[in-house]
């Protein structure tokens, strides 16, 4: 712990990135230190919001995991250093925002310019609705490189989430907005100034009412990206119903217990983790530290 003091007196305060980057020690064993040192502060950084993880007993898990938290949205300092550690966490806050405003901003560009280069664009502004989730929708979306899961292409970070929505649309209407939609995913992972994923999913305005049933985990994701999600482009008239569906089936109230689960899971997690290393060895302690795949699937 000694290093680590000296450490922060030398270069101020330090994301766990950083300190991880600088020092030869695991990364489990630096989150240890950082968290038992009593002359060590640490200010963590933007939302913990819910994920729905098939992996984890009841589906439901925090995100950031533990170590993502700890790793880019946490600031480490001395209980001297809180000026500056406010200053460094309000600096890496409002590059974060910057961030999933920027990822956005492409996302809205690119579907917009998809429904323009449709035959009969009038008609799928009208009956489609496009909605984006996931880190971006939470203000929480980053630029670590990661490989994309189809083609283990490197990309920037945090993918774009986006549904499609539609009602009254033709079957063929659907396969040219989708087959446009797929070549663009492609390109996008191949430029070298995106490098961005594309998830996506198309369903029809009745799939979604039955997927609001919020039985099984299939369901359950799918409602829980619709009440996370923010309007992209389309019919905004459309968005407003899905969200009012959403509202009228109780989903923003059964997602806020699971949440609640969740807060509880993760400090009891981290309270056993730090009172009992070895626990890091059990399978469900290291589904909640560790960062897994946490690609959402959409259904």
């Amino acid at each position: 712990m000694e290093n680590l003091i000296r450490l922060l007196e030398v270069h101020g305060p330090l994301t766990g990135k950083e300190i991880h980057e600088k020092t030869a020690i695991t990364i489990f064993d630096l989150w240890e230190e950082c968290n038992q040192c009593a002359d060590i502060i640490l200010s963590t950084i933007g939302t913990r919001y819910l994920r729905l993880d098939k992996h984890v007993e009841g589906f439901a898990r925090l995100s950031p995991s533990i170590i993502r938290e700890f790793y880019n949205y946490t600031v480490v300092s001395l209980k001297e250093q809180s000026e500056e550690a406010h200053a460094k966490a309000d600096h890496i806050h409002q590059s974060i925002k910057k961030i999933s405003k920027n990822k956005f901003e492409v996302a809205k560009d690119i579907m917009e310019k998809i429904i323009a280069s449709q035959q009969d664009s009038q008609s799928i502004q009208e009956k489609t609705c496009f909605i984006i989730s996931g880190d971006v929708a939470y203000d929480m979306a980053h630029l670590e490189p990661r490989p994309e899961f189809s083609t283990g292409k490197m990309v920037k970070g945090s993918d774009l989430d986006i549904v499609i929505i539609y009602k009254d649309l033709s079957e063929e209407i659907i396969k040219d907005i989708d087959s446009t939609i797929y070549e663009w995913k492609f390109y996008l992972l191949k430029h070298p100034s995106y490098k961005e994923e594309i998830d996506y999913v198309i369903k029809d305005l009745s799939v979604v009412e039955r997927q609001l049933a919020f039985e099984g985990f299939e369901s359950m994701i799918a409602a829980k990206v619709l009440e996370e999600g923010k309007f992209l482009c389309g019919n905004h008239a459309l968005f407003a119903e899905v969200k009012n569906r959403v509202a009228d089936r109780g989903i923003p109230e059964k997602l806020a217990v699971l949440k609640e689960r969740a807060c509880i899971d993760r400090e009891n997690a981290r309270k056993r983790l730090l009172a009992y290393r070895d626990s890091i060895n059990d399978k469900e302690m290291k589904q909640l530290f560790y960062t897994t795949d946490e690609r959402e699937e959409f259904f």
